[in-house]
């Protein structure tokens, strides 16, 4: 039986999730930007959280952790490379590590870039991976530490996974990525088509993520930089697909 995944908005526009287990009645939580809509959550439904994965360091994703491991002595997991920056860790990790939810397993996966130590959690049986601030709904995060051929690298990684699985992401950003998208690719009629959906879902106050992988693909332009319509569009025929992503990055963080 797969995880159960539920979203929990916190801060102004960050996403913790929840995943449950009902074979064991285990609960895992990815990332904590705040405490108190979580433990309100899990109140809700009964649940003790056993099990805590942090995606990386910034604050609008830890910073609600200690309070959730003192009132639910939840277990903390995080990134080896950056265990001197996060709350204390009960098991570090790194690529190719394994965590588990219950019954469920998920595979540790390094995807450098935002951040240098940042990773993210793929539980294949649920068709669930958790990317946070690495690959985003129409976008990815700033490379605030690491390089584009670094970031291009996680999302080439990322973006190789099965098509059908679901991309839980840690922000509510793809209204403004829709708007960039279109900029950077604007004859796609895919990326048109999804766009109309992001602006229905977000006046109608609803989540878009998750998002398939394979929507990703189709239509988000970081992971389209071998395309030859982004390509044309930013004149860069003979660029590296890295070089590609790399002025995508540089042009959306003007935009």
């Amino acid at each position: 039986m797969p995880l159960e995944v539920f979203t929990i908005p916190c801060l102004r526009d960050n996403y913790a999730y929840l995943l449950h287990d009902a074979a064991t009645g285990a609960v895992g939580v990815v990332d904590v930007p705040e405490a108190q809509p979580i433990l309100e959550a899990l109140a809700a439904r009964g649940w003790t959280a056993s099990t805590i994965l942090i995606t990386h360091h910034h604050d609008d994703h830890i910073a609600g952790v200690e309070e959730i491991r003192r009132q639910h002595g939840a277990r903390v997991v995080g990134a080896l490379a950056d265990q001197h920056r996060l709350p204390a860790l009960d098991e570090e990790v790194r690529e190719g590590d394994t965590v588990t939810v219950g019954s469920e397993t998920g595979q540790v996966i390094e995807v450098p870039g935002h951040t240098v130590g940042h990773i993210a959690f793929h539980f294949p049986d649920s068709r669930a991976l958790f990317t946070a601030d690495s690959l985003m709904a129409l976008g990815c995060g700033r490379l605030f530490e690491g390089t584009g051929p670094q970031m291009w690298d996680s999302l080439s990684r990322l973006s190789a996974l099965p098509p059908e699985t679901l991309v839980y992401s840690g922000h509510e950003y793809t209204a403004s990525n829709a708007r960039f998208a279109r900029a950077i690719d604007p004859e796609n009629a895919a990326l048109i088509y999804r766009c109309e959906q992001v602006e229905a879902a977000r006046a109608e106050g609803r989540p878009t993520v998750p998002s398939l992988l394979s929507e990703e693909i189709s239509t988000n332009p970081f992971l389209r930089a071998g395309t030859p319509e982004i390509r044309r569009v930013l004149d860069m025929p003979d660029a590296t697909d890295a070089e590609v992503f790399t002025e995508i990055r540089r042009r959306k963080d003007a935009f």
